[in-house]
């Protein structure tokens, strides 16, 4: 089994270490595992700085790969938040550094955390959706090293009432930009952890993707303490599969390896 999407006190929302992680992914019977963590350049709250020293990660990365070499495999990824104002900025990131996976994801809308609920105010619900997925759009329009989109419809999260709207016209419009590219989407079970009653995206959403010809697909628990590693697996593996998925993705040098999901259940 392989958890794609995990943090460590890398991101300044976790304060487990990674070596932590790495033997409570150990005694959950994983196989692989990938660190994906933060860095949101310009996140609109003084209070928390999600960036962090990459050649320190680096070194603990190797330092853990080499320790626990035969036991799990451990892949060097990055969660990106991207605002559409500062692209360049991942693009330097990019051209610096390289990464086995890379999560884009949206945290903030029109300059505002989503964490707040900001984006609600003022506006209704489905304008506040409206606003997220244009600005996710205009990212993925303008921005093109990632190899998923993360949480994708992460603002159903922060609302307290749910749209009429399921914003499929937009997101079909999204898929249609990034599966000729060759980019994927996660199911990030932590939306059912945090009281959703699904996993992000949705049940639609994923039927949606796969209506629109996507294949790549990545399993991640959103991961920031080691109770939550692998969370919400199986169900989510039997979910996939009943919408006609095949195969669940790994990422090595950002390229897709493929696993037969019947294979995991």
């Amino acid at each position: 089994m392989f958890d794609f999407h995990m943090h460590s006190d890398f991101s300044a929302d976790c304060n487990v270490s990674m070596e932590e992680m790495v033997v409570g992914s150990i005694n959950k019977g994983l196989s692989e595992i990938c660190f994906t963590e933060h860095i949101d350049y310009e996140y609109p709250d003084d209070s928390i700085v999600f960036e962090f020293d990459l050649n320190k990660y680096d070194d603990e990365l190797k330092r853990l790969q080499q320790k626990y070499e035969g036991k799990i495999r451990i892949q060097k990824g990055i969660e990106i938040g991207v605002q559409p104002h500062i692209l360049h900025k991942y693009e330097k990131l990019m051209d610096e550094e390289t990464f086995d996976f890379v999560i884009c994801s949206m945290h903030t809308t029109a300059k505002k955390s989503l964490h707040y609920k900001e984006i609600f105010e003022g506006r209704t619900v489905e304008e506040a959706y409206q606003l997220y997925y244009d600005e996710l759009l205009a990212c993925i329009k303008n921005f093109k090293r990632f190899n998923v989109l993360g949480h994708v419809d992460l603002v159903k999260r922060y609302s307290d009432e749910p749209s009429s709207n399921l914003f499929h016209e937009e997101l079909a419009t999204i898929f249609k930009e990034i599966i000729p590219e060759g980019k994927g989407i996660e199911l990030n079970t932590s939306g059912v952890r945090y009281g959703l009653s699904h996993a992000m995206p949705s049940d639609d959403v994923l039927k949606l993707y796969k209506e629109c010809g996507g294949e790549i697909i990545t399993l991640g628990s959103d991961a920031h303490r080691v109770s939550e590693l692998a969370f919400h697996f199986r169900e989510s593996l039997e979910l996939l599969q009943s919408i006609g998925f095949d195969y669940i993705a790994t990422f090595d040098k950002q390229e897709p390896v493929f696993h037969p999901i019947q294979q995991l259940l």
